[in-house]
């Protein structure tokens, strides 16, 4: 695919797909974070792999070298104006978070760098996460005055109420790969780029050649306990729509 030079400047999500294997990459300058548009565009890609019968396993990254995602875009945290636009933007993040849920292929997520926030949410909710040691990852936003009321959920259910609060709590404290590891976050911890996209290769094509309605009846089985989500994120994401629109998050964002 021909990524055009405005494409760039505003991000974007592209998707490859070769033998049963759909790789979905995201970008944004600034730190891939990530503004409603990729949001809407990655639940769009995962919806549409979901629905796809050639496509039997989905690898979730994001380009570059730097983090592997920075979570909610400050620029539109800043424009937000109402709660409702409030709970539209973090819906935003319930509507991919619910689209990995009842995917019914089996998503890896490649990280290759650090996850703060919403970047974090996004791994909990991949079936199987290979990351960098460098991938260290950050609950960051109760130090902008919100909490992570939308992706909590599925980091609770990947690591734990405990862990979960940990991050949640101290909002300014970087948690190296290895103890993301040791909590479940992750799955592998590669010490170079070369032995994690091996181990990606390796896994995404065993997948490929198994059982794809085997792979369907483990994914319910994974998720299982999780069908009332689509009502609760968003209205995790009202709680966080309403919370930026208060007096200390507007001075944090303004900082």
């Amino acid at each position: 695919m021909i990524i055009e030079v405005k494409d760039v400047q505003e991000g974007y999500v592209k998707t490859e797909t070769h033998n049963h294997i759909m790789t979905i990459e995201f970008y944004h300058p600034k730190g891939n974070s990530l503004p409603g548009q990729i949001l809407a565009d990655l639940a769009h890609e995962i919806t549409y792999a979901g629905n796809d019968k050639n496509i039997w396993v989905i690898v979730l990254r994001s380009a570059g070298s730097g983090s592997f995602c920075g979570g909610a875009s400050f620029e539109e945290l800043k424009a937000i104006k109402d709660e409702m636009q409030g709970k539209q933007f973090f819906s935003g993040f319930a509507n991919v978070i619910n689209a990995m849920r009842k995917c019914p292929k089996l998503i890896i997520a490649r990280v290759h760098g650090k996850c703060v926030g919403g970047g974090v949410g996004l791994v909990a909710a991949a079936d199987y996460a290979i990351a960098m040691e460098g991938a260290e990852v950050k609950l960051s936003e109760l130090s902008i005055g919100i909490g992570p009321f939308v992706v909590g959920p599925a980091i609770e259910r990947k690591i734990g109420l405990s862990s979960f609060s940990q991050l949640a709590i101290d909002a300014s404290l970087w948690r190296n790969a290895d103890w993301a590891r040791r909590k479940g976050l992750y799955a592998e911890l590669h010490p170079t780029l070369e032995s994690m996209e091996e181990s990606i290769a390796r896994l995404s094509e065993t997948l490929s050649r198994s059982n794809p309605e085997a792979m369907h009846e483990m994914k319910k089985m994974f998720w299982k306990g999780t069908e009332h989500w689509d009502q609760l994120l968003p209205e995790r994401a009202a709680i966080s729509g309403r919370l930026i629109l208060g007096e200390y998050s507007k001075k944090k964002l303004g900082e």
